[in-house]
């Protein structure tokens, strides 16, 4: 059963088209992958369905309700939460103060109960700093809880990004290049951590990769995009021999080079 439904989806910048005509769906508890050159439109898809941007044309139902003309906070409200290409946490805070400002749509203390500091926010921030820390126990992260944000390790600040994601509890996770900047070994280290994510959360998870390694042992379907068009779509043995795949990220057709 599908949970995200794109129809033919297209978005302009002036004459530019970044995502033309474009149609996937992403199955529930589903990992699936977005890949191509940079420019190709990928990020464009995330904003599209995450509310930044608004389409010229087409459809972005999730769970039967049509995504298109919602904003942002809406979005994650039902549900959707997402990632970025680089890490937009709050610096300055803690971590602990990071997950935790990502539980507002799930507790319900109103301006007045925080301004009064009532029974009510007191024991609703109670729970909210149990609940952020049961995250950081789980994304490794608990021992630098009274840390500040930007003094994390970049692996670990990306760790901290995906923990704040999930703390907004979303049934569809989107994750932008979660491994860019790291390492072989902290990329696998990553491909284990989403898998295990997916299983204990129940998730369905969208993901934008450039790592092949992390696209090839995680994704069970992968979608490849060029200049804002679906090239190819199948199971990652079929893309990464596909002549139009290796194509668009050479120039030529040369097999064998998608490892």
């Amino acid at each position: 059963m599908a949970v995200l439904e794109v129809k033919n989806l297209s978005c302009a910048f002036g004459g530019l088209m970044a995502v033309s005509d474009l149609s996937f769906e992403v199955e529930k508890n589903e990992i699936l992958g977005i890949i191509g050159p940079n420019g190709a439109g990928k990020t464009t898809v995330f904003n599209l369905i995450t509310g930044f941007y608004l389409p010229i044309k087409g459809s972005i139902v999730f769970n039967g309700k049509n995504l298109v003309g919602m904003k942002p906070y809406q979005v994650t409200k039902l549900g959707i939460a997402r990632t970025f290409q680089n890490p937009r946490l709050f610096k300055k805070l803690t971590v602990l103060e990071n997950v935790m400002i990502a539980m507002h749509k799930v507790y319900d203390a109103s301006l007045f109960d925080t301004l009064i500091s009532n029974r009510k926010y007191i024991q609703q921030e109670s729970i909210q700093r149990d609940k952020a820390e049961e995250y950081l126990d789980f994304f490794g992260l608990y021992k630098r809880k009274d840390e500040i944000a930007e003094n994390l390790p970049y692996g670990e600040q990306r760790k901290l990004e995906i923990a704040r994601a999930m703390a907004t509890e979303p049934s569809l996770l989107l994750l932008d290049e979660p491994a860019a900047g790291m390492n072989l070994n902290e990329s696998l280290e990553l491909v284990n951590l989403i898998s295990t994510i997916r299983e204990k959360f129940n998730l369905t998870i969208l993901l934008i990769e450039h790592h092949m390694e992390v696209v090839m042992n995680i994704c069970e379907r992968i979608i490849v995009l060029d200049f804002g068009m679906k090239i190819a779509e199948g199971k990652p043995e079929e893309v990464k021999n596909n002549p139009r795949v290796i194509e668009a990220y050479l120039g030529k057709e040369v097999k064998g080079v998608i490892h």
